[in-house]
């Protein structure tokens, strides 16, 4: 949904992102804290790993003045090279310093969520790269602004969605909840990455993850499930095969 004002560049239901240009992929957590730059990142080093041009971009950040940690953690785990469009403001449109969600740390400023800004970046990197994983902020139902939660922006573009669950415990409710968030606004689901998480217990993050890929296919939601093993900040970092989502 599109409140009045809104700063939005797409019109009607079509998107200046879609068609020929790159592919774009919403990269959504069913929390803050679930591991999503770290599951960004991996995925991006798979990309690049068989030569596909990819970049990422984190859409909101947040605790940070100017920079994205976040994006720049995706850059470590590709080998740490800046790329032109972390230069040019493309892969970090919107940073604000409180740590909270995007409406409210915009607030603090004086600021709004600016959504022509995200979508334009979004655009600009779609047209030079094959692949673009925006990785979202907080998680899926997280406000934007008044009337526009993180899956309605990702719903008017048209963006299928990754979702990032993790082993805790509360994750399945969390899991199940994003998933029918997503469907009740049409966002496709190209895939489920279940993180890694320090200290969960073995039976739960097992049956997490049955649970959740269950509840998708009764969704109807033909997604694959992948596991990404825990990734040492100080690596080496594990081959994980995304090749199911990204077909």
């Amino acid at each position: 949904m599109k409140p009045d004002g809104a700063r939005w560049i797409s019109d009607g239901d079509k998107c200046i992102i879609c068609g020929a240009m790159g592919k774009v992929y919403f990269i959504a957590g069913i929390d803050t804290g679930v591991g999503k730059t770290v599951a960004t990142g991996m995925m991006a080093r798979f990309l690049a790993s068989r030569g596909t041009d990819a970049t990422t971009v984190k859409m909101v950040q947040t605790g940070n003045d100017g920079f994205s940690e976040d994006r720049d953690a995706h850059r470590a785990m590709c080998g740490g090279a800046r790329l032109p469009e972390d230069d040019e403001g493309l892969t970090a449109p919107q940073t604000f310093k409180f740590p909270s969600s995007p409406k409210l740390a915009a607030a603090l400023e004086g600021r709004q969520v600016d959504l022509a800004a995200i979508e334009s970046a979004v655009a600009a990197c779609a047209a030079r790269r094959e692949v673009v994983l925006v990785e979202a902020a907080g998680g899926l139902l997280v406000p934007l602004a008044d009337d526009v939660l993180s899956a309605d922006f990702a719903a008017a573009m048209h963006w299928p969605a990754v979702l990032v669950t993790c082993g805790r415990l509360g994750a399945i409710n969390h899991s199940l909840l994003s998933l029918e968030a997503m469907k009740s606004r049409g966002i496709p689901l190209a895939g489920i990455v279940h993180n890694w998480h320090p200290g969960a217990d073995p039976a739960i993050d097992r049956d997490t993850k049955e649970e959740v890929a269950r509840h998708a296919r009764r969704l109807g939601f033909a997604a694959p499930l992948v596991a990404l093993p825990r990734v040492p900040a100080d690596g080496p970092l594990p081959e994980t095969d995304f090749s199911e989502i990204f077909k």
